[in-house]
């Protein structure tokens, strides 16, 4: 199937490994122009060559950009003025008791989280309605709608992404530009993958048993019982981003493996 992204501008954050490598690959992979994104140049340096080996698109650049400075986000976004394609996706995440998270921890995680896409969000979004075409994809989670107690903080700024999304949806009406959100559920990206492996070297345990023990206990709700790979993922966002979208806005996407419980 052709998605019709030859030559559409996109910019993925927190694409040097992960879902939003994925998300990055995919596009790429249907033609696009892409712009990624890390925290360092060595590692947007290292994911271009690799992408551009992987997809045979040459035309992939990048910015190193730390979300939690706004001042970085003001220097990306007069480097790159116009896109079609927006997929907020950077995010940080730590289980941590709600008795010991500072207001430093809150803030940090509204900044990154939350603010990376209402920044980029604003200076894009005009500019998508004066064109008539635009895509913003927030890339939020199923815990936005099932709060993990152990990390409320993050469920928190998931669930903020919802409400944005939704509301940047309404402010299209009658346009080809749309605003939705995918919820990817347990993934194995490269940050769930470091945290089991740790925590199974810690038990003396195989990464499959922790895999088994957490869908057993953690999220027993699964229906796919294992974690979600990062290209299924991206998978559903590269469709989302594409024409091909067109009667789909103001949504709420699941790719959670059947976590959430419900009917939407």
């Amino acid at each position: 199937m052709d998605l019709q992204l030859k030559n559409k501008k996109a910019l993925v954050t927190g694409s040097t490994a992960g879902i939003g490598y994925s998300i990055a690959k995919a596009l790429a992979g249907e033609g696009a122009e892409v712009y990624i994104n890390g925290r360092t140049t060595k590692r947007v340096d290292a994911a271009i060559k690799k992408l551009k080996a992987e997809t045979g698109n040459q035309n992939i650049k990048g910015f190193a950009v730390d979300f939690a400075d706004s001042k970085q986000v003001a220097n990306l976004i007069s480097q790159l003025p116009d896109v079609d394609i927006l997929v907020n996706n950077v995010g940080i995440f730590e289980p941590k008791a709600f008795k010991d998270i500072p207001d430093a921890d809150w803030i940090k995680f509204f900044e990154v989280n939350v603010l990376s896409g209402v920044r980029l969000s604003r200076a894009y979004f005009d500019k998508m309605i004066e064109k008539n075409w635009g895509r913003i994809i927030f890339i939020s989670s199923e815990s936005a709608v099932q709060i993990p107690a152990e990390m409320i903080h993050y469920g928190m700024t998931k669930t903020a992404q919802l409400a944005i999304s939704r509301g940047l949806a309404e402010l299209t009406a009658g346009t080809n530009v749309t605003v939705n959100t995918v919820m990817p559920g347990p993934t194995y990206s490269e940050g769930a993958g470091d945290f089991v492996e740790s925590l199974a070297k810690q038990q003396g345990k195989s990464v499959a048993e922790i895999e088994k023990d957490f869908f057993e206990h953690v999220r027993p709700t699964s229906l796919l019982k294992r974690f979600t790979s990062t290209d299924e993922i991206a998978s559903l966002v590269t469709f989302v981003a594409s024409p091909l979208s067109s009667a789909t806005n103001g949504a709420a996407l699941r790719a959670d493996g059947g976590v959430v419980k419900g009917i939407l």
